[in-house]
């Protein structure tokens, strides 16, 4: 019932979020004599942002299709390397370039889309050969495709990293993952270390991530921790609806995670928006452009499959299985002592208020067995979690660091 709601409330805001539009193409169209009257411009500007906000959203597009290499504009084309039910493997591929290092974004499976990090790819796409984890919304997977957790979800960057290893070279290739993935990414490197897989990753960047949320604990690791799985399970797992390819499977739905995180931070957003009617009036579209624009990605949302989501709550946040030696995968105990020569870079936001100090930090402590020479630790000053990975701090002063990092350990 819960997502059968949903639906016909979408269905009916997407209704006024057209006609909003409309009211407003209206009031501001030249040929209009009301809007030049004095009350046309607000009530436009108000009918916009209406719009605006309760407009469907699917799935973004990267849209990047250039990079500038040594001062030289280069085209860029996506190509999909490996398809899996659940996901795929994404390379940005620069025309005429060869050479660089080969570097797997693994993006994270949280209620949004790879394209988040689009500001990410496209910071790294000069100096690097970039692939990315482009996960796939769960409503639209079948539910003959089968199941997806967190097992599964460690086994696919097992299988990307080959794929891309097989024609790494001398390089090798890296990894960077930001926020949720920093766990499966780890545990992923700990046992391809334990195997000596010769595909294992020279680096790992980890941005942000839950290794130890037992460390600064933020309102995030508070909510996954103050209700039991039961709860979790009765009360944020719903049905997908007959209406999307995979009716019937069970999902924690991505509105409900937007949900989450709006009213985590209710206040910025609403004067964000008030921000941008403002903006509207004043006639800078520019200003409110850049403000749709971020909303448009950050409202475009996808769903996980429940066994993921409550894997994740149960081993991450309620057991803290890795930090403890505890986490296993199908059976195996995923040691971090294992991980000799894998270089290992945390990275974590001073203001992020959903992976606090020390969280990220942990996994180069409980890398016991690796040289201190192949750990490094980044704070980023003034930052928030979202300013780790997009942004001007993550352009101007973060990506060098990631670069000179996969270039000493390349």
């Amino acid at each position: 019932m819960l997502y059968d709601s949903y639906e016909f409330q979408r269905s009916m805001m997407s209704s006024a979020s057209a006609f909003a539009k409309l009211g407003a193409d209206m009031l501001s169209n030249p040929a209009n004599p009301f809007a030049y009257l004095g009350g046309g411009t607000v009530v436009a500007s108000a009918l916009q942002v209406f719009a605006h906000a309760n407009a469907s959203r699917g799935k973004p597009a990267f849209g990047l299709d250039h990079t500038v290499i040594n001062g030289r504009e280069v085209a860029v084309r996506e190509e999909i390397v490996l398809r899996h039910p659940f996901g795929q493997l994404k390379r940005f591929v620069r025309d005429g370039v060869t050479g660089g290092p080969k570097l797997l974004i693994v993006a994270p499976m949280s209620g949004h889309y790879a394209t988040l990090l689009r500001g990410t790819v496209e910071r790294m796409l000069p100096s690097a050969d970039v692939y990315i984890t482009d996960w796939r919304d769960a409503r639209s997977v079948p539910v003959g495709d089968g199941r997806f957790d967190l097992d599964d979800y460690i086994d696919y960057l097992v299988a990307y990293l080959e794929t891309i290893g097989a024609n790494a070279g001398e390089g090798g290739t890296h990894m960077l993952a930001v926020c949720q993935p920093s766990v499966p990414c780890y545990a992923a490197a700990a046992l391809m270390s334990a195997d000596r897989n010769p595909c294992r990753p020279r680096t790992l960047t980890m941005m942000g991530g839950p290794i130890d949320t037992r460390e600064s604990p933020t309102a995030v690791n508070t909510l996954a921790t103050e209700r039991p799985h039961s709860w979790f399970e009765q009360n944020v797992i719903a049905t997908v609806p007959a209406t999307y390819p995979g009716a019937g499977r069970r999902v924690y739905p991505g509105f409900l995670q937007l949900a989450g995180f709006m009213s985590m931070n209710l206040g910025n957003h609403m004067m964000s928006h008030w921000d941008m009617y403002k903006h509207l009036v004043q006639g800078d579209g520019e200003s409110a452009d850049a403000t749709m624009a971020f909303y448009d990605e950050y409202r475009s949302v996808c769903d996980m499959t429940a066994e993921f989501y409550l894997q994740t709550i149960d081993v991450v946040f309620q057991d803290h299985a890795l930090p403890k030696g505890e986490m296993m995968h199908r059976g195996r105990r995923v040691d971090p002592a294992m991980i000799t020569d894998i270089a290992l870079l945390a990275i974590e936001g001073e203001r992020d208020d959903i992976s606090g100090l020390g969280q990220t930090r942990a996994a180069l402590t409980l890398a016991t067995q690796l040289p201190d020479d192949k750990k490094r630790y980044l704070i980023a000053e003034g930052t928030g979690h979202y300013g780790i990975f997009n942004g001007s701090k993550w352009r101007d002063s973060i990506a060098p660091v990631v670069e000179q990092w996969i270039a000493a350990n390349g």
